[in-house]
């Protein structure tokens, strides 16, 4: 079973979640409501540790150079970072082993 579908689906909703609390942070802070934060910090968190663990699950079968992996990872950290990763490495499927015959 592939593991790209449920990478792309974690990712996109991961990147949706980290600007979902950019905004949170920004109401706290700027009209004292914590209310947000509260709420959304754990499920960003919950969401990016599976980010994380299922990008490293795909490293190595997808056949991906550690350039892409390193990538995919950092897309994690960077706001729109995993809807440029489902866009630019995800979305095509499985990419061809890099030990493949050519």
């Amino acid at each position: 079973m592939s593991l790209l579908r449920p990478l792309r689906l974690v990712a996109v909703a991961e990147a949706t979640s980290f600007l979902a609390l950019l905004v949170a942070t920004y109401v706290k802070h700027a009209h004292d409501a914590p209310i947000g934060v509260s709420v959304l910090g754990p499920i960003h968190g919950a969401l990016f540790v599976a980010y994380v663990v299922l990008a490293l699950m795909v490293f190595k079968p997808a056949g991906w150079s550690l350039a892409t992996g390193i990538g995919v990872l950092v897309g994690a950290v960077v706001p729109f970072g995993g809807f440029v990763v489902d866009r630019k490495v995800l979305r095509g499927g499985d990419p061809p082993p890099a030990t493949a015959a050519r």
